[in-house]
């Protein structure tokens, strides 16, 4: 037995992809122990994810993420992004699209520039803040201290714990993060994201994503809940240059969010049975 796969990364959040638009390769029950098996980067192929492209009766294509963990997220930034380039490199798609995934149908304006490379801006939706178990303050915010940060919490498709920080290089990843992400507040858990407020109103972020149970090299949708929550602080403006551990992001905030940014294909492959 022979699985085409495709391997790709938005700014080094890297996934493993599987084209099921023609017929389920892995059965649904199968999906997260193959995620599982397969993300590991010593005894697998390596990957923060296993993205399945599917067919949708709403949208174009619809997207599944399965993690490292087996467990399903409902979407992910930087994995639409992914996907939506190797639909567009395989012809399904033109310069627009719609992707189902489990967080709503996200809309994609994609292609390349001059210089070869690829970019995509993605309709994020609405930014939701009343979003975990934590009481507003009287300027609406959603906040409460845990383990001693003031941590601001919001659904960018999945949900988000925010906590500002002097310096990003110290920031607590491995012993603090955990607790937050585990916290009660959030009863399905949530990517847990450190940001600086940079001099020039750009923020630097680290994140730790649930169902990867590490830091990773950038978050899509941590990028847009960093830049959402900076904003509404009034520290930032409506357009945020966010920097990742992998690259830049860039977030629009008006009505919805839009984030912008690149992906990349690294090498295709075959797994053999």
């Amino acid at each position: 037995m022979e699985i085409p796969f495709t391997k790709l990364h938005g700014n080094g959040n890297d996934f493993i992809l599987i084209d099921e638009t023609g017929s389920v390769v892995i059965p649904d029950e199968m999906k997260g122990e193959f995620a599982r098996l397969f993300c590991d980067r010593r005894f697998g192929i390596g990957g923060d994810g296993v993205l399945f492209l599917v067919n949708a009766e709403e949208a174009d294509y619809g997207m599944r993420l399965f993690q490292p963990d087996a467990s399903e997220a409902e979407m992910c930034g930087n994995g639409i992004r992914c996907i939506a380039k190797y639909a567009f490199d395989q012809e399904y798609a033109s310069e627009i699209c719609t992707i189902q995934t489990l967080a709503g149908i996200m809309e994609v304006t994609m292609g390349y520039d001059d210089e070869g490379n690829f970019t995509a801006a993605i309709d994020m939706g609405e930014i939701l803040f009343d979003c975990a178990d934590i009481p507003a303050t009287g300027e609406g915010e959603y906040q409460k201290e845990i383990e001693g940060y003031t941590v601001y919490a919001v659904n960018t498709g999945v949900p988000h714990a925010i906590a500002f920080v002097d310096d990003i290089e110290s920031a607590p990843l491995s012993d603090v993060a955990p607790k937050i992400r585990f916290d009660a507040s959030f009863p399905e858990g949530a990517n847990v994201n450190f940001v600086q407020v940079m001099s020039d109103g750009a923020i630097t972020i680290r994140t730790y994503e649930r169902g990867v149970e590490e830091e990773t090299w950038s978050c899509g949708t941590g990028a847009t809940a960093s830049a959402a929550v900076a904003h509404h602080l009034g520290k930032t403006g409506n357009e945020v240059v966010v920097t990742t551990k992998g690259g830049l992001l860039t977030i629009h905030l008006n009505d919805h969010a839009t984030m912008e940014g690149p992906a990349e294909t690294v090498f295709e492959g075959q797994i053999v049975f």
